[in-house]
């Protein structure tokens, strides 16, 4: 009986990508690129009803708010835009005119694209070169482009600061800017000298390594450099790793890997260290560990529904986890989010495989609900006669599918949302987790990419592996098409990008944790398929989901836990 159980738990997470992929073809996920988590990813999520990927088009406003639309802001600039490389640009502003007039002007941009090299974006005081966010009402481009070439940017305007929403949850189309940068001067047919050693630069950290502290397991540490460099992982300063020769360090054994970590990276025009990271052990009971996974999404009909796919489990667990999973349709339409075009009477199914073993389509103030929303701070429902839906289930260990469909035929948009229910100073090592959940989504550009939010609770870090697949969904046994060619997979905390990767260039790291929690293989080490590795101290993380130049497709996010 237990090898069975085992058996069932292994294979899940095959069963729940099956469901993704080809139960739900046309699953849509409708989650705004500019957020970033403030006090939950749920929150976050429901802020971003502005601009919605639905099933009829593009919603890129609340009925009856503030629009914005792009004024004559930068008079003698149009795109494309040329200028010749080592020649410095006229500061090109863009501004948005208000509708109505008498409304406030934009207070934040969120830029996404490629910010052609040595041109920076946004005022004085706030600069970025790369894509991200910039406080003010007016960006400017300014500076001296140094690389020839066509590069394309992404601009959205948003009411609130740090691209976010606020009030009316207010964002402006995306507008599209293209910077030609031509070579200067010009070049002739005299070969060029070859290039000193010292004439390649430094290499330069983007991504610095996060100290750690576990209680075993696996730990994974990530220094990322620029300048196409080699990789060499020291302990306590001076001792070489052996075999840590990639921008992941993967341990696989935490309590006899404890020290500080530094990684050099080395190329013709020199070397940089990064930044140290500490591995210690603790001993507690209360290990870090999912705690709140969430997804929302446009629900239509037929194949069109909502589902969402969680694993619960974890090497050495037995017993059964209590879960809060609620679907939300009419509350969302409420203060404080105030959204439209909402689903109007969801109706909640848990399957396991393909029996159906709960339901509920009208919470009905349920007085459990309530109590167990409160004790794990999900947002409240204040009409006990909506028919948004709820259940509370102990289940045990292995998969289990939340479809959220309309009750009556119904159409619009809903909120999945799964939480641990195990009560505060009762967890131990034993007790069944969240180990793993997985969505598919067509991801768009500007404000409609992809979103994953989740919780590590607990007191210790956890590691995990973060999958966008797109190239990879075209292979067998999957064989889709319309997939994205090129994702961008970017961690954030908060507003700080932790770490991003467009492909994952047949890792090992990476490799040997999706083996280790039986995700499906990817077979092209040269494919564009991108993945992230590392540990997390507890908090709460974004995974954004974008295509690294512009384009679309279909995609698939996977988060698992990494024992």
């Amino acid at each position: 009986m237990q090898l069975t159980a085992l058996r069932a738990r292994l294979r899940f997470p095959a069963a729940v990508l099956a469901a993704l992929l080809q139960r739900t073809p046309a699953l849509r996920v409708a989650i705004l690129a500019a957020d970033a988590v403030l006090e939950s990813p749920v929150g976050n999520m429901i802020r971003a009803g502005a601009a919605s990927l639905a099933a009829l088009g593009a919603v890129d406003s609340v009925a009856g708010a503030t629009t914005y639309t792009l004024s004559t802001g930068s008079p003698g600039h149009p795109s494309p835009y040329s200028v010749s490389a080592g020649s410095q640009i006229a500061a090109v502003a863009f501004a948005l005119q208000a509708n109505p007039a008498t409304a406030a002007p934009p207070e934040s941009w969120t830029v996404t694209g490629t910010i052609p090299p040595g041109l920076q974006f946004g005022t004085s005081g706030d600069f970025i070169t790369s894509p991200g966010f910039v406080n003010t009402a007016n960006p400017i481009l300014e500076g001296t482009p140094t690389t020839p070439g066509a590069y394309t940017m992404m601009l959205q305007a948003f009411e609130g600061t740090d691209g976010m929403t606020e009030g009316a949850d207010t964002s402006s189309d995306v507008f599209t800017y293209e910077v030609i940068v031509n070579g200067s001067p010009t070049p002739t047919p005299t070969p060029t000298p070859t290039p000193t050693p010292t004439s390649a630069g430094a290499p330069a950290f983007t991504t610095q390594p996060i100290s750690a502290t576990v209680t075993g397991g696996t730990v994974a540490l990530d220094a990322v450099a620029t300048k196409s460099p080699t990789y060499q992982w020291f302990l306590n300063g001076s001792t070489p790793v052996a075999g840590a020769t990639g921008p992941i360090l993967l341990l696989t054994n935490a309590a006899a890997s404890v020290g500080t970590y530094t990684c050099v990276a080395t190329n013709g025009g020199g070397s940089a260290t990064s930044g140290a990271a500490t591995v210690s052990l603790a001993s507690t009971t209360n290990i870090g560990r999912l705690i709140n996974i969430s997804s929302r999404a446009q629900v239509g009909t037929g194949g069109n529904i909502l589902i969402a796919g969680f694993v619960v489990g974890g090497a050495g667990t037995s017993g059964q986890q209590p879960l809060l999973i609620r679907a939300s349709g009419p509350a969302l339409a409420l203060s404080p989010f105030d959204l439209t075009g909402i689903l109007p009477d969801p109706q909640l199914q848990l399957f396991a495989g393909p029996t159906v073993f709960a339901t509920n389509n009208g919470w009905a103030g349920n007085a459990l609900v309530a109590a167990d929303a409160a004790a794990v701070s999900a947002f409240p429902w204040t009409n006990p006669s909506s028919h948004d839906a709820a259940l509370v289930e102990t289940l045990a260990g292995g998969g289990t599918t939340a479809e959220v469909s309309g009750q009556s035929g119904d159409t619009g948009v809903s909120l999945v949302e799964v939480y641990d229910e195990t009560p505060a100073g009762t967890y131990a090592p034993a007790t069944p987790r969240l180990i793993n959940i997985s969505s598919r989504a067509q991801v768009g550009t500007g404000s409609n990419i992809l979103i994953a939010g989740f919780v590590i609770g607990g007191t210790t870090s956890r590691t995990v592996l973060i999958r966008a697949s797109g190239p990879a969904l075209a292979q067998p046994p999957f064989n889709l098409t319309g997939i994205l060619p090129d994702p961008l997979l970017q961690l954030y905390s908060g507003s700080t990008l932790l770490e991003s990767n467009s492909a994952w260039a047949g890792n090992q790291a990476i490799a040997s944790a999706a083996a280790s929690v039986n995700a499906f293989t990817w077979t092209n080490p040269s494919s564009n398929d991108s993945a992230v590795l590392l540990t997390l101290a507890p908090g709460a993380y974004t995974a954004e989901v974008l295509g690294a130049s512009g384009d679309t497709g279909v995609a698939l996010v996977e988060l698992y836990e990494v024992p």
